[in-house]
């Protein structure tokens, strides 16, 4: 061979390789974010863990989910997130909260939940809840949650509609259910003028990408059965899902079963109310056939360790509702009787309180109470078609977490570290539907230090309006 063969050779080789590698590199799909690096705990079917993972993003949704070298082979972004050494999980479910009430925080401690209610917080709302209170509260509480890792929110309170605009001005994912109750409150003085509003709110936001737009009848205490009806009515004329409280206490069981022969649970069955778009908050002491009632209406339950103890309002019989497969999910209730909107301590919580209480150290696994968080969390608002796990097809709703932090070393078991060390400061960056909402620890959406400035101002404004310079 000369010369010059051996030059044209080297050269084609050389061409050849070139072109390949072109070639390969305009085949990758383009998505408009990629995820690489670090163990991906997917909360699928199979509870599938995916070390040195990687996820591709577009329109909100997971395009792809697997290996790293994989995912590089196949998808390419201008945008990334490395996450290499970190754990990336799907993003936390709070079931149950009342979000504006971050402004009632540490108001009223130590009471039981009749008397925290009609001394404390029911005169703190008639004085103080506007809606620029609540706008003011609920951004608080978004940047709360989004700092924890907290993607998805169930909402119940007054001026609904505001809360939606905040919730989705920050990028953050919401069942937000306009209350109904039969007396005056803050932004609708009766049941007709409630009932028009929730009409015009389930309008607006119904198909909105992050707003799922609800119907809260408060209580079956504080709704009348015919008002009920009329609920039931409209959430299958509208689609829209029914979000309320239900035997919160023994005392609102007893006065159930003395008024109307029944449990809270048999009574609401009797009339017609229970369906698969409820979303029952506590469910702390469900009575005989209770249990069965829920599961054969699909009836999502949402539990809420941290602040039933804090009334002591009792111990929900988690372990029976997920042992006859109820749909039950995890949350925090608002902040006034928490006091934050913290899943990971509601996580540690669930465990260590049911374990205590029925004696059982096995009871309520870590993997068990990272489920209420995520995937069962997602059953519970009847939305686990589009999240609480990563799947291709799922909402991109994900967060990724430190693991470098002095209490998160060293690392074992992924579900033990998640649910029994991490806290909510190792959440790092936290995306929903495919956006960057807080990025290494930053958040995006939120103006952190006008929202703090604002709460302030309304701490003022509260203390005055109980007649007093000092906090009640």
């Amino acid at each position: 061979m000369n010369p010059y063969q051996s030059s044209f050779i080297c050269v084609s080789l050389i061409l050849t390789t070139m072109l390949s590698t072109v070639t390969a590199q305009t085949r990758r799909q383009p998505v408009d974010l990629l995820v690489l690096g670090g163990t991906i705990v997917t909360m699928d079917q199979t509870r599938r863990v995916i070390h040195d993972g990687g996820i591709a993003i577009s329109q909100g949704r997971i395009v792809s989910i697997g290996p790293r070298a994989d995912i590089e082979r196949g998808y390419t972004s201008r945008q990334r997130v490395s996450a290499t050494g970190k754990v990336i999980t799907p993003g936390l479910i709070n079931g149950h909260t009342h979000v504006p009430m971050v402004l009632f925080r540490g108001l009223a401690d130590d009471l039981d939940l009749q008397e925290w209610l009609t001394k404390y917080i029911f005169p703190a709302e008639a004085k103080n809840v506007t809606e620029e209170f609540v706008r003011v509260g609920t951004r608080l509480g978004l940047a709360e949650m989004i700092r924890g890792g907290t993607t998805t929110y169930c909402d119940m309170y007054y001026f609904e509609d505001a809360i939606a605009d905040e919730t989705a001005k920050a990028g953050v994912r919401g069942v937000l259910g306009e209350t109904i109750i039969d007396f005056p409150v803050a932004d609708n003085k009766t049941n007709a003028e409630g009932m028009a509003y929730v009409e015009r709110f389930v309008a607006r936001w119904k198909g909105h990408e992050l707003v799922i737009p609800a119907i809260a009848p408060h209580a079956p205490y504080t709704v009348s059965e015919e008002h009920l009806k009329a609920v039931r009515a409209f959430s299958d004329r509208t689609g829209a899902p029914i979000v309320t409280h239900i035997s919160e206490t023994k005392r609102e069981v007893d006065d159930s079963v003395k008024a109307k022969g029944a449990s809270p649970v048999a009574y609401l069955d009797r009339i017609g109310f229970l369906n698969d778009r409820v979303i029952a908050a506590h469910v702390v002491w469900p009575q005989g056939t209770d249990i069965a009632i829920l599961k054969r209406r699909g009836v999502g339950v949402v539990h809420n360790p941290q602040s039933n103890m804090k009334l002591a309002s009792g111990v929900a019989p988690i372990p029976q509702m997920m042992k006859e497969s109820l749909l039950v999910g995890l949350g925090t209730d608002g902040a006034a009787s928490n006091n934050d909107l913290n899943m990971w301590e509601e996580m540690d919580t669930v465990a260590k309180l049911h374990k205590v209480f029925t004696g059982d150290p096995k009871m309520i696994s870590a993997q068990q109470a990272f489920e209420l968080a995520t995937i069962r969390g997602a059953q519970a608002l009847h939305l686990e078609k589009e999240i609480g796990s990563l799947e291709t097809g799922k909402r991109a709703d994900l967060l990724v977490i430190d693991r470098d932090t002095l209490n998160q070393i060293p690392l074992y078991n992924v579900y033990s570290d998640l649910v029994y060390a991490t806290k909510a400061s190792d959440v790092e960056t936290v995306i929903i539907n495919g956006r960057l909402v807080m990025r290494n620890r930053r958040l995006l959406t939120l103006n952190e230090t006008a929202v703090k400035n604002d709460a302030r101002t309304f701490r003022d404004k509260i203390i005055k309006s109980f007649g007093t310079s000092a906090a009640p």
